[in-house]
């Protein structure tokens, strides 16, 4: 029997005016030190040298493909160069590199496709920025869910989770007021987003059988319908009918207590009803050292639990600890 192919990781560049580039730069040329697998960037290489050079970090950096990338990892960057104008201007938005971004992401994603890549890694991108070179989608991730429909041709379901070593946690809804979030929570999305989580956690993380917590909406996950009835008349239900699927989903539980570590602990995964619900927990346990994670597509996708953080960039002085969970959790996915 063959040893399976090992292949490289794949990083998309990202905003050019953000940090993303120089914690590539900076985890690349401590790539010894950090026991990293190999990865190839998507993205301009003028621009790559420039801001390396700028950052005082004296690594080579070479044009390169997903077959020799592994080759050229042991002394310098491999970059699948994606040409155009892309002028080193830490914290200045240009309108014009927004092609360049776009471009960068779309042939990372097709390559994985291909199976030349294993994983994809995405730095992060300034969606006002990218406008104006025809980006039409409310995120990053609904955009790489536009990259891989399934197999009858509709665009996947993606699901955001956040994650740090073994807690895990997914917001039901996400970019809404919370005033709207109510609305939102319903019978088929609650089960359809279980299912896909109950799936990934299963064939990503090698999870035979994911314990699943459901946190309640309301103080209390509701106590009974007398505070909210969404508790009682929309999510148990849902739970409810989740259990006769086979999905081990309990709930819903309140979400005060749950995310007491010993307590989140137990679970394989949490799914929240709204984005700070999730988020707060995660970056309250792991400010910079969260990683995201999109579930529910045909690639694996993770990417550092933050922004462009444009007022960084150029100085070298940001984090790259959720960059460098980000790299280790696609390698790690990848192997399962």
């Amino acid at each position: 029997m063959s040893k399976p192919q090992i292949l490289p990781l794949a990083i998309s560049m990202g905003e050019p005016a953000g940090i993303g580039s120089d914690l590539i730069l900076q985890i690349f040329a401590k790539r010894q030190e950090y026991s990293l697998p190999s990865f190839i960037v998507y993205g301009n290489i003028d621009f790559l040298k420039s801001r390396a050079k700028q950052l005082g970090i004296d690594i080579k950096i070479t044009k390169s493909e997903p077959k020799t990338a592994i080759r050229d990892f042991a002394d310098r960057l491999p970059v699948m160069d994606i040409k155009g104008e892309c002028k080193d201007k830490p914290s200045v938005l240009q309108p014009h590199t927004g092609a360049i971004v776009i471009k960068a992401i779309e042939n990372a994603v097709s390559d994985i496709k291909a199976g030349l890549c294993s994983a994809l890694i995405t730095a992060p991108i300034h969606k006002a920025a990218l406008y104006e070179a025809g980006f039409n989608h409310a995120g990053h991730t609904e955009f790489l869910a536009s990259l891989c429909p399934n197999e009858n041709g509709k665009t996947p379901t993606p699901i955001m989770m956040l994650a740090h070593k073994n807690y895990r946690a997914i917001p039901l809804t996400i970019h809404i007021p919370i005033c709207e979030v109510p609305e939102l929570i319903t019978f088929e999305k609650i089960v359809e987003t279980v299912l896909i989580v109950n799936n990934d956690l299963k064939n990503r993380f090698n999870i035979s059988k994911p314990k699943l917590a459901i946190a309640g909406l309301n103080p209390h996950a509701g106590e009974d319908g007398t505070i909210g009835l969404e508790d009682r008349d929309i999510i148990a239900p849902a739970i409810a009918h989740l259990q006769k699927l086979g999905i081990n989903a309990i709930g819903p539980l309140a979400a005060d207590t749950l995310f007491h570590p010993p307590h989140w602990a137990k679970y394989d995964c949490v799914i929240a009803m709204y984005h700070d619900q999730a988020l707060i927990p995660i970056k309250t346990l792991a400010f910079d050292e969260g990683v995201n994670i999109t579930l529910g597509l045909s690639i694996i996708r993770t990417s550092p639990d933050h922004g462009t953080a444009l007022e960084l960039a150029g100085k070298g002085i940001a984090s790259p600890n959720s960059m460098l969970a980000a790299i280790r959790m696609a390698d790690e996915m990848s192997k399962s």
